[in-house]
């Protein structure tokens, strides 16, 4: 056995997650519409080419969980915590955008 440890290069590491164009094109999934019950709807998930860490308190992410899990119960969905934030995310910024420095995230920044 030998004693050096081989380690993955960056190329093993690290891959872009933007769409590779393929000769092949993808499986249609159905829709509520569709006339086949039999196949499964599309979950609304995208994939994106972009991460962000976030880091967070344990009350913070205990919060995130409890919206998570009360989403969840009310709207009978599972709702993951990337589509949680992101869809927090677009709400923030659309608010930044429509009323400015008057904006409740604005506020809060002002605040902190």
């Amino acid at each position: 056995m030998p004693r050096r440890v081989n380690l993955p290069g960056a190329d093993e590491l690290f891959r872009a997650t933007a769409p590779r164009l393929s000769a092949t094109p993808a499986p249609e999934v159905a829709g509520p519409e569709s006339p086949n019950p039999d196949q499964h709807r599309a979950s609304g998930r995208v994939k994106h080419d972009e991460k962000m860490t976030v880091y967070l308190t344990s009350e913070e992410l205990i919060a995130l969980e409890q919206a998570r899990i009360q989403l969840r119960a009310e709207l009978g969905r599972k709702i993951d915590r990337g589509r949680l934030v992101r869809a927090a995310m677009a709400l923030a910024l659309e608010d930044i955008a429509a009323r400015g420095s008057d904006s409740d995230i604005a506020r809060r920044l002002a605040d902190s």
